[in-house]
Order: structure tokens, then sequence, then C-alpha cells
């Protein structure tokens, strides 16, 4: 008769358990904490004022069931993979996308891929 040292399934319990554990608080990676983030909605601001100082300009969206929403349009594009936009085309009460980076507010920043972008809706 073989016997099995009572250690080895404690064993097995606690590595089952740290499995699921590690299942359970794994990142989600489709929401903006995976940091790509895509938006649609309405301009309601539009400042472009941080650019004096090499800041980001923040055109303010408002966001059906999410509220508003800052997208971040950097001063320098030159820096960026993604094509600048033309802020002088856009305008308060127009419905826009707007793809990025995340922020930790809930905001998003266009520039880090060629796919951002911040553009009006046909």
């Amino acid at each position: 008769m073989i016997r099995i040292a009572p250690v080895l399934p404690a064993s097995l319990a606690l590595v089952v358990a740290l499995v699921a554990a590690s299942c359970a608080t794994a990142p989600d990676t489709s929401g903006p904490e995976a940091g790509r983030m895509r938006v649609e909605g309405t301009i309601t601001s539009i400042d472009t004022q941080p650019w004096a100082y090499d800041g980001n300009a923040i055109v303010q969206l408002d966001v059906s069931g999410r509220g508003a929403v800052r997208v971040e349009l950097p001063a320098r594009w030159n820096l960026c993979k993604a094509e600048p936009v033309d802020v002088q085309a856009l305008a308060v009460g127009m419905r826009v996308q707007a793809v990025g980076q995340a922020t930790g507010e809930g905001g998003v920043v266009v520039c880090q891929d060629a796919a951002d972008r911040l553009a009006p809706l046909q």
C-alpha cells in the first residue's frame, strides 16, 4: 500500500488557492486601466492656453453615461506618434470621437499611438 505524506494534499490545496487568487485579482485589460480609451461626446469647452507653457490643451467632452471627460492635446506634436489635431476645426457643441491613452483621472491623452485622434463624427 502506498502512503501519501499528509503535507502533499495540504501543499496542493495551497497551490490551487494561490492560483485562484491570482486569477481573481488579474487586471482588467478591457477598460481604461488597460491604457487605451475611446469615447464619443459633445465638446463643452476648448482650452488651448496651456500650450503657451508647453502644457496640454484641454478639450472637455460631455459623454453620455459617463459625464465630463478631459481630452488632452500635447503642445509638442513632434514628440507624438498621433497626427496633430486641427483644433481650429473644432467647436463647442460639435460631436467628436477621442481615442488615446487613458489618464488616471478618467481622461484621455491623444499622442502615444498612430491611431490616437480627436475627430468630428460624421
